[in-house]
């Protein structure tokens, strides 16, 4: 049986560019880049010349890039790092509902640490409104952390708007961009955020490897104790070939723009062939190659399963939330009740699908579903679709 992915979400296949970099990195780069000898020396080039790489994608200066382990280190480190060294008191810090777990449970922890949150709604589209956060602003804010498009609907969030709101109270902004960054042009300096998250594991680099923009003036507080690398900013040795890989995937993606066509054909053809389907998030304002489709009368995990066994990858919500009994809560803030949550499933599309893959999950859905609801006790009972 052939097996095709769309979970790119989740996590992306490692670009085979980016493969063979890794291999020559390992094998030619295994000094230490904090070491003054030859072999050292040359690692620190290597890890200089990926700064470079990725601050030029990010439109800003190599300095204000601090190297991470990943997009959930890299939300910690903002959140916390700027939280924590506020001196204003009482603190408070404003987010909102459907952020990534990285941020959601960090301002958990920090409210158990006295620090005040708002938790922001959003409406049916999955949207934050820059309103909202103007009228949540409060003379002790420290932070605001708004994520750039949602991991499960896709959703894209007006930073702009509200980076300028931040940028007028004087607030310093935080952006987990791990579902855009390396996907989609990114500037952080059009943006208008303090800080920015990605992560390479989302675009064609290895699992370990991301980034945390910080801009110049941006003081953090230290969440890992140790030597004094990245400017202090993170402490640990570097991942030199990691961090090489992140460049390189980077370099070779920057515009996943032309997977809309392949997601709209997807969704159109899944609406008029299943009945009872909707998607869930506004249409019109998302990432490129994300769907997330509401089957009535079917478990989304059930879905997952039956698409799995006809040979295709999908998810019923975010992949750090995998086996969580709860609906998810993204859906949830946007009014879904839980059953409808529960039926839900997404589409993440990258690098290798085709027309042809998209055709082909096309008709293991409409069939998937087709089971699925008449083995369902709610249609056995005349009570769904």
């Amino acid at each position: 049986m052939r097996h095709f992915y769309f979970d790119h979400n989740a996590t992306s296949p490692v670009a085979p560019e980016v493969l063979r970099d890794v291999t020559d990195s390992m094998a030619a780069n295994y000094g230490n880049a904090s070491s003054i000898h030859h072999f050292g020396q040359a690692a620190k080039q290597r890890l200089e010349s990926a700064r470079r790489t990725v601050a030029a994608r990010l439109g800003c200066t190599d300095r204000e890039i601090v190297f991470t382990s990943g997009g959930t280190e890299a939300d910690n480190i903002a959140v916390f790092g700027v939280a924590r060294r506020a001196v204003r008191t009482p603190r408070h810090v404003i987010t909102s509902s459907i952020e990534h777990p990285a941020v959601l449970n960090a301002c958990g922890q920090l409210e158990r640490e006295g620090v005040e949150v708002t938790w922001l709604p959003v409406g049916s589209h999955g949207v934050v409104q820059p309103e909202d956060v103007r009228r949540a602003l409060r003379p002790e804010t420290a932070l605001i952390s708004i994520m750039h498009a949602n991991n499960e609907t896709g959703v894209l969030q007006p930073v702009a708007e509200i980076a300028a709101i931040a940028r007028e109270a004087n607030v310093p902004f935080h952006c987990d961009g791990v579902q855009v960054g390396g996907r989609l042009p990114v500037s952080v300096r059009e943006l208008g955020v303090d800080l920015y998250s990605i992560s390479g594991h989302k675009f064609g680099a290895p699992k370990g490897i991301g980034a945390l923009y910080v801009r110049k003036g941006v003081d953090l507080a230290a969440l890992f104790y140790g030597g004094h690398h990245e400017r202090d900013r993170r402490a640990g040795t570097e991942n030199v070939t990691g961090a090489g890989a992140l460049a390189k995937a980077m370099a070779l993606n920057s515009d996943w723009s032309a997977f809309a066509e392949l997601r709209d054909r997807l969704e159109r053809t899944v609406l008029e062939r299943v009945p009872g389907t909707r998607v869930n998030g506004k249409v019109d304002c998302r990432m490129p190659n994300t769907s997330n489709i509401r089957f009535e009368g079917v478990e989304g995990e059930a879905m997952v399963i039956a698409l799995d066994l006809r040979g295709y990858a999908v998810s019923s919500g975010s992949a750090c939330s995998s086996g969580a009994v709860e609906p998810s809560h993204v859906l949830l803030a946007m009014g879904l009740k839980p059953e409808d949550a529960r039926s839900s499933v997404r589409f993440s599309l990258g690098p290798g699908n085709t027309l042809e893959q998209i055709d082909e999950l096309i008709d293991a859905v409409a069939a998937s579903a087709a089971h699925l609801r008449r083995i369902s006790p709610a249609v056995l009972s005349g009570s769904a679709v």
